[in-house]
């Protein structure tokens, strides 16, 4: 069980909780140490002065800030500690945004927020219960480990979660860093457009995290205990796929939809499995961006909110009173039912707005009108 790495109170309105903040993920990168080549000698790092090439110790080592070649203003690190902010007591939320509102490229760390005392459990799940209905996040201020950070409290799953932010100045203009981005005219044809949208249909599957996993770091591993029993493997990188011949572009598209009728198996539009046939697991590519890991879910909290208010708007495709007890189903399940009722952005929902847009759904057309 993780230590909490803070301890606090979460305030809104006139209302304490008392909270704990854990950590949300570990890495599971394979470590090594530097050795030198043919001993198994450990490779030490150690501060030397670039000049004299003599090792500095720690308590001579001073910051410098560099104003042109050679010319530095010298801080020392008392000075630093000085004007670091104070670890804050409370986590003030200042007011509540619509998290559809938040692009994901400002989240940047994610913690599980608990709660700090079990006397106050029924604050801790009314605040987690009232979020996830809003479909908004607490925006606070707060400072950790001589670091102050722009954060965004909701509720995922039964609990809350805080998401460190970077803050606006922060986030490069992609016009700028990002060279060769094509203009926003159309270049394309509704054809093209049609059949690439049909494909994109053909291969939605419903979000599962568990399919997806680190294949660099299982060869690694395979590598590290091949060696270790005396064995050699092969190694390859592959062939780099070409990029497509704009001559051959609805060639390639149709082809392409070919093969993921083929390939489906009978998978159904949501990623299910259709009675009767397979369902073929999306190949692991090798290398994955960075922030396909970290922020889907991110988007996925990001999207919420509309989800659950486009649940409102859905048409029922069965009476109120065959509906079951939401809340003993499996998330797997209510997956299924939104999925059977049409419900949009089901794959971005979290068990509780699962429970929240099926009962939308569910309530007769006049009660759904009213609501609106």
């Amino acid at each position: 069980m993780a230590k909490p790495v803070w301890k606090g109170t979460l305030s809104f309105g006139l209302v304490s909780l008392p909270v704990a903040l854990y950590p949300a993920t570990e890495s599971h990168a394979v470590r090594f140490h530097q050795l030198q080549r043919g001993t198994t000698d450990r490779v030490r790092q150690r501060r030397v002065n670039e000049r004299t090439g003599e090792e500095v110790p720690f308590e001579d080592v001073v910051k410098g800030y560099e104003l042109g070649e050679g010319q530095y203003v010298v801080v020392e690190p008392a000075e630093l500690e000085e004007l670091a902010p104070g670890r804050s007591r409370t986590i003030e939320i200042g007011g509540f945004a619509d998290l559809s509102e938040i692009d994901p490229v400002f989240f940047d760390k994610t913690y599980y927020l608990g709660p700090g005392d079990p006397a106050t459990a029924k604050v801790y799940q009314l605040l987690v219960e009232a979020l996830a209905h809003s479909g908004r996040a607490g925006i606070a201020v707060f400072s950790m480990r001589g670091r102050e950070y722009l954060t965004a409290v909701d509720s995922t799953d039964g609990l809350l979660e805080l998401r460190t932010m970077h803050w606006s100045d922060e986030l490069r203009d992609p016009r700028q860093e990002v060279p060769g981005l094509p203009s926003r005219r159309r270049d394309f044809n509704r054809t093209e457009l049609a059949t690439a949208e049909q494909l994109i249909d053909m291969l939605t599957v419903g979000w599962d995290p568990d399919e997806y996993h680190d294949t660099y770091e299982e060869r690694v591993r395979a590598l590290v205990e091949a060696k270790a029993e005396g064995r050699e493997i092969a190694l390859s990188a592959g062939e780099e796929p070409e990029a497509t011949d704009l001559t051959e572009l609805m060639d390639v598209l149709r082809r392409s939809l070919d093969q993921a009728r083929t390939e489906n198996g009978g998978r159904t539009k949501d990623g299910g499995r259709a009675k009767g046939g397979g369902r073929t697991k999306p190949a692991a590519k090798a290398e994955r961006p960075v922030r396909s890991v970290r922020s889907v879910k991110s988007a996925k909290s990001a999207k919420s909110a509309k989800a659950v208010k486009s649940a409102k708007s859905v048409r029922a495709a069965e009476p109120a009173e065959a509906v079951e007890d939401l809340a003993s189903l499996s998330k797997t399940e209510l997956y299924r039912r939104a999925a059977a009722l049409g419900i949009p952005h089901r794959s971005t929902m979290t068990r509780d707005q699962l429970q929240y847009a099926l009962k939308a759904a569910a309530r007769p057309r006049r009660n759904l009108k009213r609501a609106s």
